[in-house]
């Protein structure tokens, strides 16, 4: 009898004790079991899918839920989609994110941290070493290619580098002005002489660089912007809680599973770190030093 007693005291102790390490809190909603995160263009479409889909599967498994992704062909197409197509979260640039916290109050989760500790990039101004261009002023009459009004390395950062330098109506200043819509392509147009000068993200550079050498021997950086958040997840202000913390906890954690850990490895990242509405001071700063209203701001390309 005392060795049935201590059974069913160890059975009890250990069922108690399963029980509460629950790691997440049970979905209440079921209209919430399936969600739709959207992709910015950070570089072509299929490697952006190619990317994201190993980690969108990896969140389905440990959360649960079905997650699915949307690949959008601008960046600003991420505020429009929250509506028209319903989507419950994105990976946001840091500057689509402010513009999507001003105007629809969506509430940012986490970001990566690159292997080499890093989960902010900076802004590049860049032109062709024989270009003879190293000035703003000598920059006059050329052609400048941006990626996207809605990116903060790719038009932002470029608008508060004419301000600071005296240039009020970039469009009179240049000859030309236009969007590539990736930051790969801004590169490879400065590269390919379609453009004189471009912007864009020193993370995509650096990746460039890596792909083709020609683009550290043939093009030269000319100012860089401070540190700015990595693209993080962020989801529509009305999801319930259950469900953010969810997300959260899985993304934050992932380094410490095995199975995180090859994901991680294959995303480009080291871990997810929490992130805050905090975090992007700077982007809002910059913003209205150039005299943006994030919540009226029109970020459609011209």
């Amino acid at each position: 009898m005392h060795k049935l007693l201590a059974a069913a005291c160890v059975f009890l102790l250990v069922f108690g004790l399963c029980r509460n390490t629950e790691p997440f809190p049970a979905v209440q909603s079921s209209r919430e079991t399936v969600l739709l995160l959207g992709l910015i263009p950070e570089q072509q479409i299929f490697h952006q899918a190619t990317r994201y889909t190993p980690l969108a599967d990896y969140l389905s498994k440990k959360t649960g839920l079905k997650i699915k992704l949307k690949v959008l062909s601008r960046y600003g197409n991420i505020i429009d989609n929250f509506l028209a197509a319903g989507m419950d979260g994105a990976f946001f640039g840091s500057f689509t994110y402010a513009i999507a916290h001003a105007k629809l109050g969506v509430e940012v989760l986490a970001r990566p941290e690159n292997p080499d500790g890093l989960s902010t990039y900076h802004g590049i101004i860049f032109v062709r070493k024989d270009s003879g261009i190293r000035t703003i002023k000598e920059m006059k009459g050329k052609r400048f290619v941006f990626v996207d009004k809605a990116t903060t390395a790719g038009y932002l950062i470029a608008l508060h580098y004419f301000k600071e330098n005296g240039v009020s109506d970039y469009k009179s200043y240049f000859r030309e002005t236009y969007f590539s819509g990736t930051h790969m392509d801004a590169i490879h147009d400065v590269l390919n002489r379609k453009a004189d000068i471009g912007a864009a993200k020193n993370t995509v550079f650096d990746r460039a660089v890596r792909e083709n050498p020609e683009v550290a021997k043939e093009l030269v950086i000319l100012s860089k912007s401070p540190e700015v958040p990595e693209n993080a997840l962020a989801v529509r202000k009305d999801l319930s809680e259950p469900i953010m913390k969810r997300l959260k906890e899985v993304l934050i954690t992932m380094h410490n599973d095995p199975e995180g850990i090859i994901i991680l490895k294959n995303f480009g990242a080291r871990r997810f770190v929490e992130t805050t509405d905090r975090d992007y001071a700077t982007v809002v700063s910059y913003a209205k030093t150039i005299g943006l209203d994030l919540s009226t701001y029109d970020y459609l390309n011209e």
